[in-house]
């Protein structure tokens, strides 16, 4: 199964395709780009201005996955709903977690 991140030598890049101003903050799976590889497919409540979307995109994730908001940076796609996301930390501990997530949450395409 593809997945949406990449393990870089300081943490993960995480692909996301965000949906702002949707009727609840949400992880919903994972959605297939053009080129074959997946993006993490993620909606919340928060309207795309002055970065609001993408401070409650990163909001969510941490709170979802329980590490530091400070963790978590916009690396491209601030005004795209096309997001490049970096996690920063140890790429193994970060690749497991996010890994059993995704099987724990049944994250399908």
């Amino acid at each position: 199964m593809p997945r949406p991140f990449a393990a870089v030598s300081d943490g993960l890049r995480l692909k996301v395709r965000l949906t702002p101003r949707a009727r609840r903050s949400a992880i919903d799976g994972l959605a297939p780009e053009a080129d074959g590889s997946v993006a993490l497919k993620v909606a919340v409540t928060a309207v795309p201005e002055k970065g609001q979307a993408n401070e409650a995109l990163i909001e969510l994730l941490a709170r979802e996955w329980r590490i530091a908001r400070s963790r978590i940076t916009l690396e491209s796609g601030a005004s795209d709903r096309r997001k490049l996301l970096h996690l920063a930390g140890d790429p193994m501990a970060l690749e497991s977690l996010l890994t059993e997530w995704l099987a724990k949450h049944g994250a399908k395409a």
